[in-house]
């Protein structure tokens, strides 16, 4: 099979100079038998390889690069010279026959020679996946409404709660652990069965502040009333909705021991708090700072919460056939983000796979679904920023990248948005950023 590049013909090949014929395998997939029988077209071809292997042939009584063609030629390897021959031939004449029958290929092609006369004929099959057809519905008709975010006194009350907490003075104490104190506890949990331990299920020297609710109910108030020293065994029931799906309604024994209990004291809320904890004067200052802070995290996840739903609607309402190796590719880079933020957390794959009882197969065919429609998303968004002739202009990616160094100043970040592959994935977010934006005027338009 002949290496098939990407690469942009330097030249355009007339379309009389070789015959198309395009046959549809699957949604996704079709056949070219392509024909090229054009004399002048084949010693055209055949001139370029040619020229680009000159340079690498010595010819006596002239410099390198500069000898004439026919002698070049009488030089060479005839093997050779036909191999270079078809591979660039084919390289050229399937890069134009894409641009005649308008096919976005997604994958490189299969190739099959089926006819070869050294530099007069050349027939060849490329089998291709390529982006199906792609049917939009009315989004321009499409309405949806913003959610409008508030934020209520008890949501800056439990902010300023967090922050007493926090800047709560601690003692260690020998009396029994009450309710608001700090405890640094060992724990172990085992299957209450089968008496396995469990990943994850212990900790070492942990400090838990009892009511905070910050472990499964039912673990707290397991330990107060224990000091210093002590030890207990009870069985708990993880939620039906836990987190890890392994755990889920699963019994759990945990062991405790207590190492330390510390009476927490919370300061007092008043001016010298508020002078503390930020650059406020006054307990008010404090709360509306907060209270801006808060609506406009709010104000961002509307907006974002906004353009996914708009975004899934829309791609929910089209047709697309849906190229196999761009979901799997999709699989694939949910899988490597995966195993990032595992790695990041100390866990390993297999841990990972055990706790969830999931196998490398099971875990992509969970990813499938959410693959899929990233997949159609991205397809459908691509078709109307065509649609809508949506641009980004040297300025704006210039300004976008300025600022993202500006964000990131760190020498290696500021290398990676110097490669080109980078500036080409800052090139397509802004695309699909602007064209977002425009979905958003048609959605909320009156």
């Amino acid at each position: 099979m002949c290496a098939v590049t990407s690469q942009t013909a330097p030249y355009l090949l007339q379309s009389v100079a070789m015959q198309i014929t395009s046959k549809k395998l699957t949604d996704t997939k079709v056949q070219l038998k392509i024909v090229a029988d054009d004399v002048q077209l084949m010693h055209s071809i055949k001139d370029r390889v040619l020229q680009s292997l000159a340079s690498g042939v010595k010819v006596q009584g002239f410099r390198a690069g500069k000898a004439p063609l026919a002698i070049v030629e009488k030089q060479l390897d005839p093997a050779r010279l036909q191999s270079e021959f078809v591979d660039e031939a084919i390289n050229r004449l399937y890069i134009d026959a894409l641009r005649d029958q308008k096919l976005r290929p997604v994958a490189a092609p299969q190739v099959k020679i089926l006819k070869f006369v050294p530099f007069d004929t050349l027939e060849f099959e490329a089998e291709v996946e390529i982006v199906g057809a792609v049917t939009l519905p009315d989004y321009k008709k499409m309405k949806l409404a913003k959610e409008k975010p508030a934020v209520t006194a008890k949501e800056v009350d439990e902010v300023i709660a967090s922050l007493r907490a926090r800047e709560a003075e601690r003692s260690v104490v020998e009396r029994e652990a009450k309710d608001g104190d700090q405890v640094t506890i060992d724990f172990k949990g085992v299957d209450a069965k089968t008496k396995e331990p469990i990943n994850g299920a212990d900790g070492k020297a942990y400090p838990l502040t009892l009511g905070s609710n910050t472990f499964i109910p039912g673990f707290e108030p397991a330990l107060v009333g224990l000091k210093v020293g002590n030890e207990k065994t009870f069985d708990l029931t993880f939620p039906k909705d836990y987190g890890v799906a392994a755990l889920q309604n699963r019994k759990v024994a945990f062991t405790v021991t207590v190492q330390k209990v510390e009476a927490r004291t919370e300061p007092k809320l008043d001016d010298a708090f508020a002078a503390k904890v930020g650059p406020f004067k006054t307990v008010q200052d404090l709360k509306d700072d907060i209270k801006k802070e808060l609506l406009a995290r709010k104000e961002q996840e509307a907006e974002q919460k906004f353009t996914d739903e708009l975004i899934t609607k829309i791609t929910e309402k089209a047709k697309v056939a849906i190229p196999e190796v761009l979901v799997n590719e999709q699989i694939d880079r949910l899988e490597q983000e995966q195993r990032q933020n595992l790695m990041y957390r100390g866990q390993t794959w297999q841990e990972y796979l055990d706790a969830e009882g999931l196998t490398d197969k099971t875990f992509r065919d969970k990813q499938r679904p959410a693959a899929e429609l990233r997949v159609k998303a991205g397809l459908v968004l691509a078709e109307i920023s065509d649609k809508e002739k949506v641009e980004v202009t040297a300025k704006e990616l210039t300004e976008y990248m300025a600022a993202l160094k500006a964000r990131y100043p760190d020498a290696q970040m500021q290398a990676e948005l110097a490669k080109p592959e980078a500036q080409r994935e800052l090139a397509s977010r802004l695309l699909t950023e602007k064209t977002v934006a425009k979905l958003a005027e048609y959605a909320q338009a009156k």
